[in-house]
């Protein structure tokens, strides 16, 4: 087997890898990224790009942020429709006064490669990983890396996790019982806004991207086949949840994407151990509700890159004792705000008590949300918070 050595094996070439990568390059810690899909493929991924104010400055102040600087979007406020009407809330007004910054993930993860390249780093795209043992990577193409640490960064499916629990970590689970139709569509964004539409048939979702593409979320029932939904279909379902013949139409576009995924939400009990540590969504997956998964990620990498740094370069493992502590509170604050937001945004369906019951909480959560200055507090610094 051919090997290299290096400080850092990263196993991921997804935000947190990325980020993890250049940040250790900022402190000359030696690094090599293992991603077992083609640059194309890792490049192209559309996903979500709700940046909090928190990523932004840790991006920036690594020299990482160019293109979410010329690019980007600021976003302050945020729209509510129901029965009820609609109104605007304007969070960067509320709370800690912050805002958002719209950027595609696809378009940051391009960033983030071309910088980590440009910085010397090596990536290894095709490399999927075969065994992570003490102080080793094995890839299935008989190559492999020996690296004081391991830090995996590729998702919640990925090695890096199995083999943390392999070593007896818990993970604590939840399934929102909710699912979603993501719908990626060719279309200028139809509001200033993100938008959230409460409905009897469902929640909606109105998300901008770019100024050509948008990002547009139904409720489904769990199981939903995508191929089951017409672009004719989501565009009518999507009229009638978001009050279209009330509040305006719709832009129009083709679907580009579409795809269907159930809400869960999990937690590592440690995000690590030994020579082997996670970020990102290895370490912990939360559901798309309130956009916190990248920002996360970055929050996680820049933690964990400090204390490699400490580890490798000062022989002070103190750090990495300490990541789980430095990381795991914000962690479980931003899942505890995404529960809040899954359950304002669905209500139970059904025509007995219970539901009726449950839609009626959910309408009185969000007439708290329009009309108490201390509700709006607490959104806006939970929502741009991390």
């Amino acid at each position: 087997m051919t090997t290299a050595q290096v400080g850092v094996v990263i196993v991921g070439a997804g935000p947190a890898g990325l980020v993890l990568g250049s940040l250790l390059l900022n402190r000359g810690i030696d690094c090599v990224i293992l991603e077992r899909r083609s640059r194309a493929a890792v490049e192209g991924r559309a996903r979500a790009g709700f940046l909090a104010a928190r990523s932004v400055r840790v991006l920036t102040e690594n020299g990482l942020a160019a293109g979410l600087r010329a690019h980007g979007k600021t976003h302050t406020s945020c729209l509510f429709r129901s029965d009820l009407g609609e109104f605007t809330l304007d969070y960067a007004k509320s709370g800690e006064g912050e805002a958002h910054t719209v950027y595609p993930q696809q378009q940051l993860v391009r960033d983030l490669v071309a910088e980590y390249l440009r910085r010397g780093g090596e990536i290894r795209f095709g490399a999927e990983v075969a065994e992570i043992s003490e102080g080793a990577v094995r890839v299935h193409d008989g190559t492999g890396v020996t690296a004081r640490y391991t830090a995996g960064c590729d998702g919640h499916r990925g090695i890096g996790r199995a083999a943390l629990t392999a070593r007896g970590i818990r993970t604590a689970r939840w399934d929102h019982g909710v699912s979603w139709l993501a719908v990626l569509v060719a279309a200028p964004p139809s509001m200033e806004a993100v938008g959230y539409a409460l409905h009897e048939r469902g929640f909606a979702g109105h998300m901008a991207r770019t100024a050509s593409v948008t990002r547009y979320y139904l409720q489904c029932p769990r199981g939903t086949d995508p191929a089951d939904w017409s672009d004719d279909r989501i565009w009518a379902e999507l009229a009638i949840r978001l009050r279209t013949d009330e509040f305006g139409p719709l832009r129009h576009g083709p679907v580009l994407e579409k795809a269907a995924f159930d809400l869960r939400s999990d937690v590592l009990e440690s995000p690590g151990a030994g020579r082997l540590w996670l970020a990102g969504d290895a370490a912990g997956l939360i559901s798309p509700s309130a956009a916190k998964g990248a920002n996360l990620a970055i929050l996680q990498a820049e933690l964990l890159a400090r204390s490699l740094e400490g580890a490798l370069a000062h022989g002070d493992e103190t750090g990495l004792a300490r990541y789980p502590a430095d990381c795991l509170p914000r962690v479980w604050r931003a899942h505890e705000f995404s529960h809040w937001m899954s359950g304002l945004l669905h209500g139970p369906a059904g025509e007995d008590d219970k539901a009726r019951y449950g839609r009626q909480l959910q309408y009185a959560r969000l007439e708290s949300l329009r009309t108490s200055r201390a509700h709006q507090d607490f959104f806006a610094e939970n929502y741009t918070g991390i």
